[in-house]
């Protein structure tokens, strides 16, 4: 019913105010939750959302506001919303931001800032958001026209939950709350300058299924990817198929059963004596939505030393960052293993490999 209520004022252009706007924008994406906590800057968001029926979580302290709208992005697979006022409401939700970026999380932040007209001067609570936030947000925003509300609104969810997901914060003035301006909230984004890859390029799958068939050591690492894509069915199927044992980041576990054969535990400095030897001893490593980062690795001159590297992963920046790459794939994890598993391949013979590994695992 919200639903249909935006359309009609979407089709009008209705004129309301931006606190109203980022009201019914909510409504436009599905958002049921909200968390945050008052103060004087995002007074007038406050008084649209008690009237709106959006449940809102009262946290004690921004930093609670954020970690719990990470968990509810973990836990739900949508969008975590937040709401901080100006100044020290914004700045206390910084390490929660950056959780979000590092792992991948889904979330939007409203921040409350000083007048437009002050911006600049060092008002009262004026903090330098966008400059603090930029490198540890997907993208950033301060509204400086009414105008640009709805756009910027539609925007971030749209950057926040496609390609790698992350976190989005929207700086709004407090006299843009208040003013007035026509609400026409569009249901496409067009973005020319951010168009995430999704699916893979066919030649480099090819190459991935010719090194698994030629492979006699062949090891899969999954990471988070490989839930943010919804693709543990796939890993399974995929894995089972060419019979290749699978180790887990901290962050990927659950991904793939615990109790399968092929499982050989969390890998890295807190990992299985297993998992971290097969790293070790592989001669093909398969990285499914992982970072290579260092609590994994160790130290990258003796990690994986062995082996053919193959990367998937959504966001290009991380592959050969850390680990140089032989096989690099650009793809949602789920889409990647959708592809491998149609082209099948000649399955390694891994039997040996597998006895090996059941001997370490005793």
């Amino acid at each position: 019913m919200a639903r249909m209520k935006v359309e009609e004022k979407t089709s009008e252009k209705t004129k309301m105010s931006g606190a109203l706007m980022l009201i019914e924008a909510l409504k436009a994406e599905k958002v049921e939750v909200i968390f945050g906590y008052p103060g004087g800057a995002v007074l007038p968001l406050y008084d649209k959302l008690y009237q709106s029926g959006v449940f809102h979580v009262l946290t004690r302290h921004e930093q609670g506001a954020i970690h719990a709208a990470e968990g509810y992005a973990r836990i739900s697979g949508k969008p975590g919303v937040v709401i901080a006022t100006s100044g020290p409401g914004a700045t206390n939700i910084v390490t929660g931001l950056t959780d979000a970026m590092m792992d991948s999380l889904p979330i939007v932040v409203f921040t409350g800032q000083v007048a437009t007209s002050v911006i600049g001067s060092d008002a009262f609570q004026e903090a330098d958001v966008l400059g603090i936030t930029m490198p540890i947000t997907k993208h950033n925003y301060q509204v400086r026209d009414i105008s640009e509300l709805p756009k910027i609104i539609k925007e971030a969810f749209h950057i926040a939950t496609t390609g790698r997901p992350g976190p989005v914060l929207i700086d709004i003035p407090k006299d843009i709350t208040i003013a007035e301006g026509e609400f026409d909230y569009e249901q496409e984004v067009h973005l020319p300058g951010y168009q995430p890859t999704t699916h893979p390029n066919h030649l480099q799958i090819r190459r991935l299924v010719e090194a698994v068939s030629q492979s006699k050591r062949p090891v899969i690492l999954a990471g988070a990817g490989v839930l943010h894509a919804n693709a543990s069915n796939e890993l399974r199927q995929y894995a089972e198929q060419q019979n290749i044992p699978v180790v887990h980041t901290l962050l990927g576990l659950g991904g793939f059963p615990a109790d399968h054969p092929l499982f050989l535990g969390m890998a890295g400095m807190h990992g299985t004596y297993t998992a971290n030897m097969a790293l070790y001893e592989c001669d093909l490593l398969i990285n499914i939505g992982a970072r290579f980062d260092d609590r994994v690795t160790g130290n990258l001159k003796y990690f994986a030393p062995k082996a053919t590297v193959a990367h998937i992963d959504i966001d290009p920046a991380e592959i050969g960052k850390n680990v140089p790459t032989k096989i690099p794939i650009v793809s949602d994890a789920k889409a990647a293993l959708q592809e491998l598993i149609h082209q099948q391949g000649k399955p390694a013979d891994t039997s040996a490999w597998l006895a090996q590994l059941n001997e370490w695992k005793r």
